[in-house]
C-alpha cells in the first residue's frame, strides 16, 4: 500500500507530464506515439493512477523534449 506522500508524488508527476504536453500541443495519441508506450498508459500515468517505471518515464520525457529531473 502506498503512502500518502507517495501518492501526491505520483500525482505531480503526472500533472508536470500533461502540463508539458498542453504546453507543446501535443495530443496524448502522438505522445503514446513518439514514446512508443500505449495510449491508455499515459492517461493513467497524467491522472496519477499508477507507478510507473523510469524507462517509461524517460521515454515520454524524451518525447516532451524535457530532462526528467523536471519531473521531481
Amino acid at each position: 500500500m502506498l503512502e500518502n506522500d507517495e501518492i501526491k508524488l505520483i500525482q505531480s508527476v503526472g500533472e508536470k507530464i500533461r502540463n508539458r504536453r498542453l504546453e507543446i500541443n501535443l495530443s496524448q495519441e502522438t505522445l503514446c506515439y513518439d514514446a512508443n508506450i500505449p495510449r491508455n498508459q499515459v492517461g493513467r500515468i497524467e491522472r496519477g493512477e499508477i507507478n510507473t517505471s523510469i524507462i517509461t518515464l524517460h521515454k515520454i520525457c524524451k518525447a516532451l523534449k524535457m530532462d526528467i529531473r523536471e519531473l521531481f
